[in-house]
């Protein structure tokens, strides 16, 4: 979700959603200990609770950067051991860190020493060749040993040669009953399941397997589907939490921004899915991407838009 679920787009998931777990993008260790480290670790505290998101693969950096995150109020350090993007291998880190296990687990243990809030692991359920049951087995034996206890698994192998971040989230097959196994194999590790879940009733079954289920691009086109997760399985009862009422608080935060010189372009592209399947989606969503790019435009913008849905 890099590029995506940046700090305006959890501050809206937030007003959608009261109880969900929010993740940031993930966020690399050299950007953070040779960047601008406030810029990427800012975040509002309605978000909580908020999870960090880490790219790297060395531990004292890891470490260094875990305790940064902890220092700014995080929840909660993830390790990203699941993305397939050719800049993550470039970097190594990412996916193909599934394939060092040894390497994992120390940066995890430099991370868990350095911290007192939990730290997890995103990985997938195996990588290129190396996909049996017995590798992933040991790679969650190995890294929980290190220190973590829960683990969120994409339930796609992923391919690291031949086929783009789109395809490793749509062309290898979804294998859920590896990560039901995983949950049965070791009961006492929390099992957190990712991959192709679109409807509420997925959600609802995956939880008779296993702790929890991760959401990503679904929740981000279809932001509004957050409401309906909230009332049948956190047992909420968000009936007036209407679109336009989620506008309408949404829109404070807008100006707030707007007077730090935050372009509206950067908080409207995370609302474009807020009617997705409704009529005047398609309008709300033209108008918005056509006039929120102009030099000072403003919350008029938004108001306008509204008068389409």
């Amino acid at each position: 979700m890099m590029g995506w679920t940046d700090r305006h787009d959890r501050y809206f998931l937030r007003l959608i959603a009261p109880h969900i777990w929010l993740y940031t993008e993930m966020v690399t260790t050299g950007a953070l200990l040779h960047g601008d480290y406030e810029r990427f670790l800012a975040f509002d505290s309605s978000e909580h609770p908020v999870a960090l998101q880490l790219g790297g693969n060395e531990p004292n950096k890891l470490a260094a950067c875990a305790k940064l995150g902890e220092n700014f109020g995080y929840d909660e350090i993830n390790l990203n051991v699941g993305c397939p993007s050719d800049r993550v291998q470039t970097g190594r880190f990412g996916a193909c860190l599934m394939l060092e296990p040894k390497l994992v687990a120390d940066c995890i243990f430099a991370m868990t020493q350095n911290v007192k809030i939990p730290v997890t692991v995103k990985c997938r359920i195996g990588v290129d060749d190396q996909d049996s049951y017995e590798k992933l087995t040991q790679f969650i034996e190995l890294v929980s040993q290190a220190g973590t206890k829960i683990f969120i698994i994409h339930a796609r192998k992923a391919w690291l040669k031949g086929l783009s971040p789109k395809q490793n989230r749509e062309v290898p097959p979804l294998q859920y009953d590896i990560v039901h196994a995983i949950k049965k194999d070791f009961p006492h590790l929390t099992i957190i399941i990712n991959g192709g879940m679109t409807k509420t009733i997925q959600i609802e079954n995956q939880l008779k397997y296993v702790d929890g289920v991760m959401i990503g691009r679904e929740a981000y086109s279809n932001p509004y589907w957050l409401v309906e997760i909230e009332n049948k399985v956190f047992g909420s009862d968000l009936s007036e939490n209407a679109r336009k009422n989620i506008i309408e608080k949404y829109i404070p935060y807008i100006e707030y921004q707007l007077k730090k010189n935050v372009k509206l372009s950067n908080m409207t592209r995370h609302i474009l899915g807020l009617y997705h399947g409704e009529y005047g989606a398609r309008a709300w969503r033209r108008h918005l991407s056509q006039y929120a790019n102009r030099q000072y435009a403003g919350v008029e913008v938004i108001e306008e838009a509204i008068h389409y849905v």
